[in-house]
């Protein structure tokens, strides 16, 4: 079970990630052609988050556009994590308890983001560009 950063940093090396550990905690893994993953503890908390990009803002329909399609993404192809809006932008994130967090519920949270990064971010990057 993990109980600190050390024990993320293991999970990620056992699982063949690489990432960037900043001075504050932080852990960055790059994610390829996609935004990264960044992972930190919050108090009990492991969070994992990716910045997706800017919510539209000024266009009612597309807004809803987006917005709709964001809740059809969290109900149908997420399982640990669930996209948000976060001071106007898109964000993708999951928390799980840092006390009884085991590798294979470690790996599945960073298999659902990857997923949704490769399946979601370019039509959801289109459709806040919508004219």
């Amino acid at each position: 079970m993990a109980r600190t950063e050390r024990d993320l940093e293991a999970y990620l090396s056992a699982l063949g990630r690489s990432w960037t550990a900043l001075d504050d905690g932080t852990l960055v893994i790059e994610t390829g052609d996609g935004p990264p993953t960044v992972i930190r503890v919050a108090g009990s908390l492991v969070v994992a988050s990716v910045l997706i990009g800017d919510a539209p803002l000024g266009n009612p329909e597309r807004e809803a556009r987006m917005y709709r399609r964001l809740l059809e993404h969290n109900a149908s192809d997420l399982v640990y994590a669930s996209y948000g809006l976060e001071h106007g932008r898109i964000v993708l994130s999951a928390a799980l308890e840092l006390e009884n967090l085991d590798m294979n519920e470690f790996e599945a949270v960073l298999g659902d983001i990857d997923l949704a990064l490769a399946r979601h971010v370019g039509e959801l990057r289109e459709l806040s560009k919508e004219a």
